[in-house]
């Protein structure tokens, strides 16, 4: 697919089938994520593959937002690799697993996969959750599957904002 066109069509589905993602499709969004540029190239990101029924009955019990999706990820970085930049108050880590996620989500359209990136958790209970390590930070989660039938974009969906609203040349 053109990348005008995937960017153009991709939307945030909320409601999947129970169809399987094939290996060959989700290797690829996630290699997309993997070649991802971070911050002088730390590649602090962490990306956990949840599927197992019992991994998606833990993403219910913390947030109300996977839309029976068959797969998420969970993106997270590691905060003890991270650049600092310059005045020290602001780190790579949450802006570059950003960067990874859209690059996975942009993919994912792009292999015919539908996604929804869920943040309405607490990241905290949500580490607790997955066991993951104390020096990991989860960004979000993103749900992976194929669209029921009937699923749609939002009815606003191609409704937009004129660029001179959200542009400025200074």
């Amino acid at each position: 697919m053109e990348f005008k066109e995937v960017i153009k069509n991709r939307y945030s589905c909320k409601k999947y089938s129970d169809r399987k993602i094939p290996e060959e499709k989700l290797t690829a969004i996630l290699e997309a994520g993997r070649l991802a540029p971070t911050a002088r190239n730390s590649q602090e990101q962490r990306i956990y593959v949840l599927q197992s029924p019992e991994m998606l009955a833990k993403v219910d019990k913390i947030t109300p937002c996977r839309y029976g999706a068959p797969v998420v990820l969970v993106v997270a970085y590691d905060k003890d690799h991270v650049f600092t930049y310059p005045g020290g108050r602001i780190q790579s880590g949450a802006e570059d697993a950003t960067i990874v996620a859209t690059q996975m989500i942009l993919a994912a359209a792009d292999e015919g996969v539908d996604s929804c990136w869920l943040n309405n958790l607490d990241p905290d209970k949500a580490a607790a959750e997955f066991g993951l390590p104390d020096n990991e930070e989860i960004v979000m989660l993103m749900d992976l599957g194929y669209a029921a039938e009937g699923a749609g974009p939002l009815p606003n969906h191609g409704s937009r904002k004129d660029l001179s609203e959200t542009v400025t040349y200074l």
